[in-house]
């Protein structure tokens, strides 16, 4: 049986390593290089408090005056909004309270799993050593901005995840570069980082072909089926034969899926960075200031600033102040932080509007699964995402249900 793995990101390596442990003859496919998608630029952080639906009243009813404020947290491109608007209509639809609950409680089950997949796999790899054991401070400059976002310290509390309450003196013990700003933070323990996510994929792609897996370079053209599944064509105009195909592929997961005939509501959060190897400053932790929308991480090599979204499309060009806001935030938390050393980059995170992945089989097409709209916790579900396809491909009954991941929910 050969099973072919469209994306080469972290989702879809984890997903071809897994098969190809399992017995499958696993082919991964990319049109670029592994990894360099959206697993290159991610902020490294195993983020299992982040599970909180983004489509809830506080924050679509903020949109509109976003949109007003070139530095807003959110910024759709004007041209972009018509081609948007199915999707806002469906972001907005996810945002009943009932439906909220539902979407909470979907992300707890999949962030409550994260630990008991990821060890395991970077323990059989020999990759224990790229998570850190640090976790993650959230900021807060006083009171008030702590109240403000009290509505995700509320859910952390009802799905049992733990965290801790500091004072900005206290913070400061942990994390002495802090400004004297930080008036309150909350520790999340369990948001631990990654010393390069892009390393990471690249050594499970190391992995992989150790266990006779193969990597081809190709842009899908299209696929063959009969009664199910028999072939993807490539753009060179090659033909790679499968019984089996994973769309795992990001934020394109939406183009190929349309050409199976079945549409999913997959929309690009652009997400950017600034990588700064010379900042003048050492960290332990990650942090992340809600109220400014922004994070930073230690990793590869030096320190990563992150946050904001984007809302463009695939195609249009990047637009780099969105990395300049953020560093200048940053440095409202980080006094001593400089720019020196650095490059910018941006990625396509891909999302859904209820915020949960689809993780599923094809409705109509045997022999065809999804696994993609994982949004910001690509590199946080990765393990558990590849785990439970593993188990959807071979017949395995999953540790959870599945139902609520099914790429016809919508």
């Amino acid at each position: 049986m050969t099973t072919l793995v469209v994306g080469a990101g972290i989702i879809g390596t984890t997903i071809a390593y897994e098969l190809q442990k399992r017995g499958r003859r696993v082919i991964l496919l990319d049109k670029g290089e592994v990894g360099r998608g959206a697993s290159y630029g991610n902020m490294a952080s195993i983020a299992v408090t982040e599970f909180m639906p983004a489509s809830r009243p506080s924050i679509w009813k903020q949109i509109p005056g976003w949109m007003l404020d070139p530095e807003g947290p959110v910024r759709v491109r004007p041209g972009y909004m018509p081609r948007l608007l199915p999707w806002f209509a469906r972001f907005v639809a996810a945002s009943r309270p009932a439906k909220l609950r539902q979407l909470e409680a979907e992300g707890a089950v999949l962030c409550n799993r994260v630990y008991d997949d990821l060890l395991p796999l970077l323990h059989e790899t020999g990759l224990e050593a790229e998570l850190t054991d640090e976790g993650c401070l959230s900021l807060y400059s006083n009171e008030a901005e702590f109240q403000a976002d009290r509505e995700h310290i509320e859910i952390l509390e009802r799905f049992n995840f733990p965290h801790q309450r500091l004072t900005g003196t206290q913070a400061r013990e942990l994390e002495p570069e802090l400004s004297d700003r930080i008036g309150i933070a909350v520790l999340f323990p369990q948001n631990r980082s990654l010393r390069d996510p892009f390393r990471l994929v690249q050594r499970l792609a190391e992995r992989f072909t150790a266990l006779g897996g193969e990597i081809r370079r190709g842009a899908v053209a299209g696929f063959d089926r009969s009664q199910r599944i028999t072939a993807v064509r490539l753009a060179e105009s090659e033909r790679v034969v499968a019984e089996e195909v994973v769309i795992a592929a990001g934020a394109y997961s939406g183009l190929l899926s349309k050409m199976l005939g079945e549409s999913m509501p997959l929309e690009t959060e652009r997400g950017y960075h600034t990588q700064i190897m010379s900042p003048g400053i050492s960290m332990r932790h990650s942090i992340i200031w809600p109220a400014r929308a922004f994070m930073v991480t230690p990793t590869a090599g030096g320190i990563r600033v992150g946050g904001t979204v984007e809302m463009a499309g695939l195609d249009a060009a990047p637009d780099y102040r969105r990395s300049k806001i953020t560093v200048r935030r940053a440095q409202t938390a980080l006094a001593n932080l400089r720019c020196e050393d650095f490059s910018e980059w941006m990625g396509h995170r891909p999302a859904f509007p209820d915020t949960v992945p689809v993780m599923s089989a094809s409705a109509k097409i045997p022999g065809v699964f999804y696994a993609t709209g994982h949004g910001h916790l690509g590199v946080t579900y990765a393990a558990t995402t590849a785990r439970l396809m593993g188990d959807l491909i071979t017949g395995v009954t999953p540790p959870i249900d599945m139902h609520p991941y099914r790429v016809d929910r919508f």
